[in-house]
């Protein structure tokens, strides 16, 4: 696994490649999900396998291993 670095109160954008039964989970589901982890103001578009994700982080600057359904990830102006 990557490792990648959030920031606090930066804002990110990512993709979720979902697998054949987590492709039935709702945007809303999914954004849930990041919220969980820290992410605030989280926005989740797409459906079946391929999500696109943004959300502002709110916790502490901390970095730590990406997983596998995420890639693309890139710090928004």
């Amino acid at each position: 696994m990557s490792e990648f670095t959030v920031e606090k109160g930066k804002r990110y954008r990512a993709t979720i490649t979902l697998g054949l039964l987590q492709r039935m989970a709702s945007n809303q589901m999914v954004a849930q999900k990041l919220t969980d982890a820290g992410f605030t103001d989280v926005s989740v578009t797409g459906a079946g396998s391929t999500r696109i994700a943004t959300g502002l982080w709110a916790g502490d600057t901390v970095s730590g291993a990406i997983p596998s359904e995420i890639s693309d990830i890139s710090q928004l102006a």
